[in-house]
């Protein structure tokens, strides 16, 4: 398999578990659960060439282990990111390390100092652990800027975290008043 099919796969399967599972006729459990013959079938409707093998390899070659399969090996989930209502993971609450990162674009920093960080339409905030991540995904979006997140007291001043199975770090909400650029 080539990096560019799997970078393909990765990305529909971002968009069909995270976003828009009725674009291929898919069910979502509340834990954002899917079968994976129900994944083959919808991506062959849409003229998406998609087996299990093809499927384990995008999810083990992800150095961002963006999705998980079951023990059973029957179905597949997209870790975090999801933007579908009737998908509500259940994160275990953490204490987050002192400080956490988020990257993004220089273009949205004025609406960010006005407003904090807010999930958009995404059920939560999404930072990382540490700045190179956090480049990478502010370059995702243009030129990158990286901003530095006074998680632990924030913590400590009643707002919650969550750390998702691959290691990203998740909150509702980041006031200004937490945010600095670095």
């Amino acid at each position: 398999m080539s990096n560019k099919q799997l970078n393909e796969t990765s990305k529909f399967l971002s968009y069909v578990l995270r976003h828009e599972p009725q674009a291929i006729g898919l069910q979502l459990d509340s834990e954002g659960w899917a079968d994976i013959h129900s994944l083959i079938a919808g991506a062959a409707k849409d003229g998406r060439p998609l087996d299990i093998a093809l499927i384990q390899a995008v999810v083990s070659s992800s150095d961002k282990k963006r999705f998980s399969i079951s023990d059973d090996g029957q179905r597949i989930r997209a870790v975090q990111g999801h933007s579908t209502s009737n998908v509500s993971l259940q994160h275990i609450e953490k204490e987050p390390p002192e400080f956490l990162y988020h990257g993004t674009a220089t273009r949205f920093l004025e609406s960010i100092h006005q407003q904090g960080l807010i999930a958009g339409s995404r059920h939560h905030v999404h930072l990382s652990q540490d700045r190179p991540t956090a480049i990478a995904v502010g370059q995702r979006y243009g030129k990158p800027v990286v901003l530095k997140i006074e998680a632990l007291r924030m913590y400590q001043e009643g707002l919650k975290f969550f750390q998702a199975e691959n290691g990203v770090w998740l909150t509702n909400h980041v006031p200004e008043k937490f945010l600095h650029n670095k």
